[in-house]
């Protein structure tokens, strides 16, 4: 199989060729993609622009004479995605490497984000140091910032550019050389945020012990969306959602926000799943300075240099009880609903900063008032006791052992 390499040929050509030839060097094929428009690509191809543009619909004329920079990308971007889609069916690709700005990281993430977990992923961007999120999404795509822009080979660029090349060279080596990962297990997914992972990691163990293997996702948006992908896409057995604070930032407009499908997958797939309500009293946002300053007169607490924590109040705790509470019963699956009656997260306890038994009353009587059906159980200790963790990981083994 061969590394797929996407690109504008027409401003990129002596960079992806410089990548190819480095590839070629250590015996593994490459198929070279040209999704350039204007220019004359100066470097030998394996996939014309004509056919790759054809493939997905879109006529090359057409797009030069509308003469839209935008409507021109969007095109590259998706024809790149079924481009690499279809390599992949047909068992052509093992690798995709991608090199741009703004138009060739666009291009290329969109091939990336078409392929399965595991299949190696590289984008050379000048984008690569700031907010990467809409290119990567939920995927394992690695970003490697250029640190120049993509313009020649230089003393920058040759060094960058030799970097990627090996690094994807190691990781088709290392496929290669690698035992295949043991499947037998059934797969639990689990969410967790830093002031729940006592709970988290106890429960982890108990499920371990009785022979699940599971996958633990950081709360932080991104970590939720993913989850629910997974889910989505049928890896996973059942869930254990510790830690819904992303629900907060959806709501409130915290930067953590996974988006209003979440907790909506397991529903979906019916699969057991056991919620909870970790670190619901906090929505996320940056450094202090970045706190909207309609919120500057709440309750903050500085977890460290680049993130500013903000307690939730009751009001904003009775709404999300609601969301949950109508969440889980819209679920035609084994579902329960775990209440940690003293305390939320590690930071809401008594004598420390956000410990507030009335917001947290106003979310779980929210719970008990818009939760119908016996699936609803109140634990009395905090979230991160050993009891709670116990009593979440044997509610969700026994739903699935029915």
């Amino acid at each position: 199989m061969a590394v797929l390499l996407v690109g504008t040929l027409d401003t990129k050509g002596s960079e992806f060729a410089f990548v190819r030839d480095r590839l070629h060097a250590q015996g593994i094929p490459t198929l070279l993609a040209d999704a350039g428009i204007l220019g004359t690509s100066r470097v030998q191809v394996d996939i014309p622009r004509e056919e790759f543009f054809s493939r997905a619909g879109f006529k090359i004329d057409t797009l030069r004479k509308n003469a839209d920079r935008g409507a021109a990308v969007h095109a590259a971007a998706e024809a790149a995605a079924q481009l690499a889609k279809r390599l992949h069916q047909e068992k052509r690709i093992s690798g995709v490497i991608g090199l741009g700005g703004s138009a060739g990281t666009t291009i290329a993430t969109a091939a990336m984000r078409e392929l399965p977990l595991g299949i190696p992923k590289l984008m050379v961007s000048t984008l690569a140091s700031g907010d990467v999120r809409n290119y990567v999404g939920t995927h394992d795509i690695f970003m490697l910032h250029s640190v120049v822009d993509i313009a020649g080979i230089n003393r920058i660029s040759r060094v960058i550019l030799n970097n990627a090349a090996d690094a994807m060279i190691g990781m088709i080596r290392g496929q290669e050389s690698r035992e295949p990962a043991s499947v037998d297990k059934p797969v639990i997914a689990a969410s967790m945020f830093g002031v729940t992972t006592p709970c988290v990691d106890a429960a982890r163990t108990i499920l371990e012990n009785a022979g699940y293997e599971v996958l633990v996702f950081h709360a932080t948006g991104t970590g939720g969306r993913t989850m629910e992908r997974l889910i989505l896409e049928g890896h996973i057995a059942g869930v254990l959602d510790i830690t819904t604070t992303e629900l907060a930032d959806e709501l409130v407009g915290g930067i953590l926000s996974a988006g209003p499908d979440r907790m909506t997958a397991a529903a979906l797939k019916q699969i057991p799943q056991v919620l909870s309500v970790g670190a619901l009293d906090m929505v996320n946002f940056g450094p202090m300075a970045s706190v909207p300053v309609q919120f500057q007169h709440r309750k903050l607490y500085q977890h460290n240099a680049n993130v500013t924590l903000m307690r939730t109040t009751p009001e904003e705790n009775d709404a999300l009880g609601k969301e949950i509470a109508q969440k889980a019963c819209a679920a035609n699956s084994p579902t329960q609903v775990l209440l940690p009656l003293r305390g939320v997260s590690e930071i809401d306890a008594e004598g420390q900063p956000f410990w507030w038994p009335e917001a947290d009353e106003a979310l779980f009587q929210s719970i008990r008032n818009w939760y119908y059906g016996d699936g609803l159980v109140e634990v009395d200790a905090h979230i991160n006791d050993v009891a709670f963790a116990r009593a979440a990981a044997e509610a969700l083994l026994q739903m699935l052992r029915k």
